[in-house]
């Protein structure tokens, strides 16, 4: 008995249960004694079979990530190491799953002889997330289990799936209905009695028998799924990895899947990726809401039911909170809410949604006229025109049909929340809920605290956020908050680049060749460029060749014309030779010889001045930390994963590289986006 490890007697069967709070993480202090008690109970005698099971709330949720990189990961006992030695083990062993066994927890059960799980559990193998492979066995031993294809589907996602589905695909053997430990030592006694010969899964070939006689359905699986690997090298050595399990011996195919892992452990994309995971758990823990009381929210109203207020509504609807969705007319809540359901039906369509879900989603969904159907709402966020004669018209009226303690939230992208709130006599229930579009796809929320914003409203506002499966992040008041201030950053050269001699597809292509999903140019013509043009009138702003766009009526895709042209409602740009023209017209007004400009200096020009913006904002206090502003850009922006971040990016890319040349643009220039923040001249001294 250790403080993490403690073996109990239940007549001839013993029970090793695992207590390493908060998540039974397999480090080395739980590995030692773990390996100790196993080998122990495999030479007694009096066991018959052998239970793991975990106190807490959850089985073994995984490796020591905090291990990663450090002498400890590879100390023996390693997790690889406890596996082979499950493997040896002659009489029954069986895992006890509860909570959630992902990655080596779940390795670690797979090593067991059976698997019995309650009914809430769920398993999986999400390392793909933290760019790396299963590195004991998971890829050699989930194929054997669940079939190739399967375990491919799980291993390249990431994806966890419940007890009952995990049941019917072969990866546990029962699901428990009453105490899940008293299960496991009733089945683990049943197979200890049986005298059947109890077969490691290493040894299960049965499930590869068909692909191993003919790779091609598998070979075309993995191929789609790779498709979506985006530069991302996990993905693809996942997809390698079970392939060597179906054509390679368990032994060699384990000693390739190790090697992987290490490869990619060491790698940059998964430094980068293993500090997102940290990132969005520090992004949650906001400066000035330890010991905040959180106000309830049951219900929600929504004020309009475009594009981004029909999205808000979903996303509450998909977590069973009931929405009120206002709009001006009947004739624009029919065509909102038709607009709703055709989402739900496509996935529907798809498989991705049952048709009952559908219904109780749609259920969940109210439609009004009418503000003072709004008055029993906790939580209630606009998602109108964005300006601020409009906005402060819609919290004239929700100040006075609100309940005391509602939350009064706007989702702007831009304005300022400090002067919406200070248009109410409730200022401490004002804040900001910055949706991105489409708000019942993407993850980022950004919360907007304004200077008087209480307590239990922000702490409200960032658990409702992660109950409906979004990832907030706490900023300040400033024009665009971080992601779109950072944002007007990056793309304050662009149409210099454009009238010195780049092209709209030669500046996207060199931002798709670093990993986003799209460049600039094909963001502005996607999201409209009407938008960013009203923005630019609003404050007295112009740009030479959008404004000249938006004059001819070319708003990009919702007009099939924009930066590129998008022919008989295809989504795929073109290159468009009046644009070229206009660019070229524009120079010459200018009096701009066009020159060659390479794919450095369109990265310094747009990423570095976007890194220096977000040093500032850090400095300025808009954000609590600048993994914050990482979390904001890849989950709200496209920001690639692989590579962190645009702060983690910046270290990289080495601090006095960035400096130097902002430095070098500012001399150019003079332009103010590139003087260096002092954050950074500080960085880079230090690491000279």
């Amino acid at each position: 008995m250790t403080n993490f490890v403690g073996v109990t007697r239940n007549g001839d069967v013993a029970v090793v249960l695992l207590d390493n709070p908060p998540v039974n993480a397999l480090s080395l202090h739980l590995r030692e004694p773990l390996a100790k008690a196993l080998g122990e109970l495999s030479d007694d005698a009096g066991v018959a079979a052998i239970v793991l099971a975990c106190a807490g709330r959850t089985f073994v949720s995984g490796a020591d990530i905090t291990e990663f990189g450090t002498p400890k990961q590879l100390q023996s006992p390693s997790l690889p190491d406890l596996c082979a030695l499950l493997d040896t083990i002659a009489k029954p062993t069986v895992a006890a799953v509860h909570g959630t066994a992902l990655g080596g927890g779940l390795e670690l059960a797979m090593s067991c002889h059976y698997r019995v799980a309650d009914a809430g559990a769920k398993v999986g193998l999400p390392e793909v997330k933290l760019g790396i492979l299963p590195g004991s066995g998971g890829t050699v031993r989930l194929p054997r289990l669940a079939g190739p294809e399967k375990a491919l589907k799980m291993i390249v996602s990431g994806a966890p799936i419940g007890a009952q589905e995990a049941l019917a695909a072969g990866i546990v053997d029962e699901v428990a209905q009453g105490d899940l430990v008293e299960a496991a030592v009733a089945f683990a006694r049943q197979k200890a009695a049986s005298g059947a010969n109890h077969v490691p899964v290493r040894n299960r070939d049965e499930k590869l028998a068909a692909a191993k006689a003919d790779l091609s359905a598998f070979d075309a699986a993995a191929a789609e799924l790779k498709k979506k690997a985006r530069g991302l090298d996990a993905p693809v050595a996942c997809a390698q990895a079970v392939r060597n399990a179906i054509v390679l011996p368990f032994d060699e195919a384990l000693r390739k899947e190790r090697e992987a892992f290490l490869t990619l452990v060491a790698g940059t994309q998964s430094r980068a990726q293993r500090h997102l995971f940290f990132a969005e758990r520090e992004a949650a823990k906001v400066p000035g809401l330890a010991g905040a009381k959180s106000r309830d929210i049951r219900k929600v109203g929504v004020i309009g039911a475009g594009t981004m207020g029909g999205g808000i509504a979903m996303s509450f609807v998909n977590a069973g909170i009931p929405v009120t969705v206002l709009e001006m007319t009947d004739a624009a809540l029919d065509r909102g809410f038709a607009t709703i359901e055709k989402n739900y039906s496509v996935s529907v369509s798809r498989g991705s949604l049952k048709e009952a879900d559908k219904a109780s989603r749609m259920q969940l969904l109210s439609r009004t006229t009418d503000y003072a159907d709004l008055a029993d709402c906790d939580l209630i966020i606009e998602a109108v025109f964005e300006e601020m004669s409009v906005k402060h018209e819609v919290f004239g009226k929700l100040e006075k049909i609100a309940k005391e303690g509602a939350i009064l939230a706007s989702n702007t992208s831009y304005l300022d929340v400090n002067e919406i709130a200070a248009g109410t006599n409730r200022p401490a229930d004002v804040l900001g809920m910055h949706f991105f579009s489409p708000a019942n796809v993407m993850k980022l929320l950004e919360i907007v605290r304004a200077e008087k914003t209480a307590p239990d409203a922000l702490a409200a506002a960032v658990a409702v956020a992660r109950k409906i499966g979004k990832v907030p992040v706490v900023v300040g008041v400033c024009h665009g908050f971080v992601g779109n201030r950072m944002l007007g950053a990056r793309g304050a050269e662009s149409e210099a680049l454009l009238l010195e001699g780049a092209t709209p597809a030669q500046v996207d292509k060199v931002f798709t060749d670093f990993g986003w999903p799209m460049g600039p140019f094909q963001m502005h013509d996607l999201a409209g460029l009407d938008i960013s043009w009203r923005n630019r009138k609003s404050r007295g702003e112009t740009a030479a060749i959008a404004d000249a766009l938006c004059e001819q009526g070319r708003f990009g895709q919702k007009t099939g014309r924009g930066f590129y042209i998008y022919e008989n409602g295809s989504r795929t740009p073109v290159s468009d030779p009046e644009v070229t023209t206009l660019i070229e017209q524009k120079r010459r007004e200018r009096g701009i010889q066009a020159r060659e400009i390479g794919e450095q200096e369109i990265i310094e020009r747009t990423l570095y001045p976007m890194i220096n913006e977000g040093a500032k904002i850090v400095e300025e206090g808009i954000a609590a930390r600048s993994s914050d502003i990482d979390v904001v850009w890849t989950n709200g922006y496209g920001f690639p994963i692989g590579k962190g971040g645009p702060m983690f990016w910046a270290e990289l890319e080495g601090m006095s590289k960035v400096v130097e040349g902002l430095r070098r643009w500012h001399e150019r220039t003079g332009k103010p986006v590139y003087a260096p923040a002092q954050s950074l001249v500080g960085k880079a001294q230090a690491a000279a």
